[in-house]
This record gives C-alpha cells, structure tokens and sequence, in this order.
C-alpha cells in the first residue's frame, strides 16, 4: 500500500503521515550500531516516509553526518526537518539555548555542510531562548527562507501564545512536541490555537520514549539515559507506567497487534494534522511500527482507550525538574 501522505500546515507541504525520528540513532539510548541505522533510513525512505527529523545537537553532529550518508543519491526522497540551537559540552552535558538571529544563521551553515544539502525543508528552534524575543529567532529563519537556505518554518516545545507570536511574523507549519497517548498537555490550549491558526502538530514520545513498547531491561543497560533522566522510568512511577502500558497491550491484542502499534494507531486517530514520529533504531523495529497504518480505530476502540489511559494518567512528568522548565514555555 501507498504510503499516507499528510499536509504540514494549511497548504503546506505534503509528507508522510509519519515521520522517522533519528535522534536515537546517535544519542541517549545507548550503544548503536551505524550500518544498522543507515539500513534504517533507507528502508524507513523505501516504505514512503519522506519526513527525517534530526537536530543538530543529537550526538553532536554526528547525527546529521549519520543521515548525510543515508540518503546520499536520495535526497530528493526526503523533507528534512532540523532542530538547533541546544548547546552541549564535549561530555554531552546540555549548556543552554541560544536563538540569538546571529547563532541561527551560524548553526544554519553547520548543518548545510554536515548534511550536504543546499537546504533544509523545515527547520525550528529545539526550544524558545528566554533572552531572545521568539519574533526576532523566527525572523532570522524568514531571512534564511527568503535566501533559499530553508523552505518552511517550524517551532518546537512552545506555548500557544509562543507559536502565535512565531506565527505573525512567519507562518509556521509544524509545532513539533511530545504528544502520545500517555502525554497529552497540549490537548487543552495548544491544539485547539494550532488548529485555529493551520500549523500541524509533528508528535514526538508518542511512545514515551519507548515506555510503551521496549522490555524495560532495555533502558536498564549502562548507555541508556532514560532511567537516570526521566522521572516516568523510576521507582514506584515506572511500575504504575508500565500497568498503564499492560492495558495498552490487552487492547491491542484483541486487533492483533501490540501496545506501540496501537499508541501510533492513537496518535494517527487524533486528526490528520498530527504526524507521529517513529523513532525506529533497527529495521525490524521499524516494520512493527508500520503495521499501526494497518489499524482502524473505531469510536468505541478510541473511548476503550481513553478509560484505560486517560489523559493525566501516567505518573511523574516527560523530563526532570529543568527540563520540564524548558518546555512549553
């Protein structure tokens, strides 16, 4: 079967209704293994999805150098989306954000080069500098539209009254946040102003970051940050999680499928302005993904889900206490 295709934005461009999200090819979730992500993307690129999302901090840089050699003689297959302006030390300690106008256009350069493109389809600041007004950031991306270095603009982790700000200045076509069925603070006041203003929703952690779906001896392996970083993988709120993702699992095996089919089905039912990433490491992994296009969810199956899960359900918040001050700000 052909593969969906989804419009980013009100008469944006078309993509893929997922997307293959790359940063767990080169960062956090323990040791990788370069060949098989390659495999990944060009298998991910021959089922018909188009949407890469990378950032430019993700390992940094060797992210986008890993995606430079996946989709050599490609790249007129792909629509990539880059985040910037986190800054990391050489330990990976994360430093801040700069949005400065003079920071995007330097980071800009960085990853034309590292990709080895002439330009990048969507491109968002990974978070909103406190220091910098978010007109002056988006901005400084117009300019870069306008120059032909970047063709669409795009926002990440910002509040409705953020994107509206973006928005003036620029249309932006996608708010990229974590969106799934164990994460849905945007449903109250984000969703309904990204619907009333035409910007898409591209849904990272619809799997809470492989809560749902990954036996937890994997994130318990040395490498893997999820344990030590993110308060939904400790103690007493892992345990009552991975209840929340047993439930999951009941539901879905009654269509034949597994608790990650049936949260990507979740996030898909949501509308057709919601693009779920796939955050697929190994080829194997990726196919299981696929196979949510195959599930139809029916009102009844939607409300099943909702008892449940529902909204507020899972326990301890998506990142710690400084990462969750940077988020919807």
């Amino acid at each position: 079967m052909a593969m969906e295709r989804r419009a980013l934005g009100t008469n944006g461009p078309s993509v893929s209704a997922v997307g293959l999200g790359c940063m767990g090819m080169s960062d956090f979730y323990g040791p990788t293994d370069e060949a098989e992500s390659i495999a990944t993307i060009h298998e991910a690129i021959d089922a018909g999805i188009n949407l890469l999302n990378t950032g430019d901090f993700y390992g940094m840089g060797h992210n986008e150098m890993l995606i430079r050699r996946a989709i050599e003689g490609r790249r007129d297959r792909v629509f990539l989306s880059v985040k910037f302006g986190a800054l990391r030390s050489p330990s990976g300690q994360f430093l801040g954000f700069d949005g400065r106008p003079s920071a995007v256009k330097n980071f800009v350069s960085y990853s034309l080069r590292r990709l080895s493109t002439d330009y990048l389809d969507l491109y968002q600041p990974s978070r909103l500098d406190p220091s910098v007004p978010i007109e002056d950031t988006v901005g400084a991306i117009a300019e870069l539209v306008k120059a032909g270095y970047v063709r669409h603009v795009g926002v990440s982790e910002m509040s409705a009254a953020t994107v509206r700000r973006a928005h003036a200045v620029h249309p932006v076509a996608a708010l990229e946040t974590e969106y799934g069925v164990l994460t849905r603070d945007i449903e109250a006041e984000t969703l309904p102003a990204l619907r009333e203003l035409g910007v898409s929703v591209v849904a990272y952690g619809v799997l809470s970051r492989g809560l749902i779906g990954t036996p937890p001896e994997e994130f318990r392996k040395p490498g893997d940050s999820r344990g030590s970083y993110f308060p939904r993988f400790q103690g007493e709120n892992l345990e009552r999680n991975l209840a929340l993702v047993q439930a999951l699992s009941d539901l879905a095996a009654e269509k034949d499928a597994n608790a990650a089919q049936l949260a990507i089905a979740w996030a898909l039912a949501r509308g057709t302005d919601v693009i779920p990433l796939i955050g697929a490491r190994r080829r194997e992994r990726l196919r299981e993904a696929l196979g949510a296009l195959d599930i139809r969810l029916t009102a009844e199956d939607l409300a099943r889900i909702e008892r449940a899960v529902p909204a507020g359900a899972a326990a301890g918040e998506r990142y710690d206490a400084h990462g969750m001050r940077m988020v919807n700000r």
